[in-house]
C-alpha cells in the first residue's frame, strides 16, 4: 500500500471531519476501487474512538438504474443512505468511479430524475452542515478513469492527487491549518461587504453580497481544498459568463458554456457542445437557473484542468460559481436538485471589485492579506 494513502486516510479521519469517540461515521465509496482508502479510514476512525460504518456503490449502478428504470424508480432516494444522512456525526465521501462517462447519454428526462434523487440526499447533507449536526468531507481515491479523463498516467495521476493534498509532506495537516489561517483573513475581509463586480475577458458579472457569510475551504468539507466561497443574493446577479473549462455534471461534458443573468436568473444559455443537456439541467426545477454559490479557487498545487470537479475548482487563478442548491452556512436560500459548478480562468486580466476597492487581479489577492 502507498504509505501517502495511510498517511492521507490520518488526515481526513482526524483533521477534516476530526471524529470524537463514540461519534458515528459513514465512509461511501462510489465505487469498488474506494476500498482500500475505505479500509485505512476504518482503522483510523477506529483507533479515534469512532464507530464507522462502510456503503460501497457498485459498479454500474447509476447506469444499471437509469437504462432499466422509470423515472419514479430512478428518483427513489435510498432509504439506507437516507438514514445515515439524518443521523450520522460524520460523513466522508470518497470518488472512485470506474467509468466517469457511465451517466452521459441518457434522455434529459432520466438526467433530471437522477439529480432529483441525489438532491433528496444533498438537501440533508447541506441543511446538517449549515446547522452544524453534520461534518462532511468529499474526497478522491486516483483510479485509472479519472488518471485517462486528466491525460495521465496511473502514477503520475497518483502523485498530482497526494501532492495536492500535500500528504506527501512530513505533517500534511500543519500545512492545512496554516492554510486555513491565511484563507480565513481573506473571509474575514470579505465578511460585511455589499457588492462584488467580476470582471475580465471571459466574464463580466455584478452580485450583491450583501449579509452574506464568506466561507474558508481549508481541507475539511474537501480534501483536496483551496477557495474561498459565499451564495449571491438571489436576485441580484447580472451579467454574463463564458466558462473557460468544460462543465461536467453527472459525466455529461458541456463545453463553451455560456451564460447570461438578469435579476439573479439565467435568461439566456449556449454552449459549443452539449447544449441540449445544459438546457435540460436549467430547467430541473425552479431553483435551478439560479446561483447557489460564487467561489474563488485558491489552490496553487493545482494548476491544470482533470476532468474533475473536485481539483478543477480550486485551480488558482479561477473563480467559479454553482448553478442550484445552496450551502445555508452562507445566509444563502435558493434550493435545487441541483449543485452545478463551472469554472472561468481570471489569469488573462480578470478582476474583482468589492464595493468599489480592487480586491483581485490575475489569480492574486491584493487586500485581505
Amino acid at each position: 500500500m502507498d504509505p501517502r494513502v495511510k498517511k492521507m486516510a490520518a488526515v481526513l479521519v482526524n483533521y477534516s471531519i476530526a471524529v470524537q469517540p463514540g461519534e458515528k461515521v459513514l465512509f461511501r465509496g462510489t465505487s469498488p476501487l474506494a476500498q482500500p482508502l475505505m479500509r485505512l479510514l476504518t482503522e483510523e476512525a477506529l483507533k479515534a474512538g469512532g464507530h464507522p460504518i462502510n456503503y460501497v456503490h457498485m459498479s454500474g449502478e447509476a447506469s444499471t438504474v437509469l437504462t432499466y428504470g422509470a423515472e419514479g424508480q430512478i428518483e427513489y432516494v435510498n432509504p439506507l443512505l437516507k438514514l445515515a444522512y439524518e443521523t450520522f456525526d460524520k460523513i466522508i465521501r470518497i470518488e472512485a468511479d470506474d467509468n466517469s462517462a457511465e451517466m452521459s447519454g441518457f434522455a434529459a428526462p432520466k438526467q433530471q430524475a437522477w439529480a432529483r434523487r441525489l438532491g433528496g440526499l444533498l438537501s440533508i447533507q447541506m441543511l446538517r452542515e449549515g446547522n452544524g449536526s453534520l461534518k462532511r468531507c468529499t474526497t478522491l481515491f486516483p483510479t485509472p478513469a479519472y488518471a485517462k479523463d486528466a491525460g495521465m498516467t496511473v502514477e503520475e495521476y497518483e502523485n498530482f492527487v497526494y501532492n495536492a493534498c500535500m500528504v506527501h509532506l512530513d505533517d500534511p495537516v500543519a500545512y492545512w491549518k496554516q492554510y486555513a489561517a491565511e484563507q480565513q483573513k481573506l473571509c474575514d475581509w470579505l465578511n460585511g461587504k455589499k457588492k462584488l463586480h467580476v470582471r475580465g475577458k471571459n466574464i463580466d458579472m455584478e452580485m450583491s453580497i450583501d449579509g452574506r457569510i464568506w466561507e474558508n475551504a481549508d481541507g475539511r468539507a474537501n480534501f483536496p481544498d483551496g477557495e474561498i466561497f459565499t451564495g449571491p443574493v438571489e436576485d441580484s446577479v447580472n451579467g454574463w459568463v463564458h466558462f473557460t473549462f468544460p462543465a461536467i455534471y453527472n459525466g455529461n461534458v458541456v463545453k463553451g458554456a455560456k451564460l447570461e443573468f438578469k435579476n439573479g436568473k439565467v435568461v439566456k444559455a449556449t454552449a459549443d457542445e452539449n447544449q441540449d443537456f445544459l438546457l435540460a439541467a436549467l430547467d430541473t426545477d425552479e431553483g435551478s437557473r439560479t446561483l447557489g454559490e460564487f467561489a474563488i479557487g485558491t489552490n496553487k498545487g493545482i494548476n491544470r484542468f482533470t476532468g474533475h470537479i473536485l481539483f478543477d475548482e480550486k485551480i488558482h487563478g479561477t473563480v467559479h460559481m454553482a448553478l442550484g442548491r445552496a450551502y445555508p452556512q452562507t445566509n444563502a436560500v435558493n434550493k435545487s436538485a441541483i449543485h452545478w459548478d463551472m469554472i472561468c480562468d481570471m489569469m488573462d486580466g480578470g478582476e474583482i471589485i468589492v464595493d468599489g476597492v480592487r480586491f483581485y487581479e490575475n489569480g492574486n489577492f491584493l487586500v485581505g492579506q
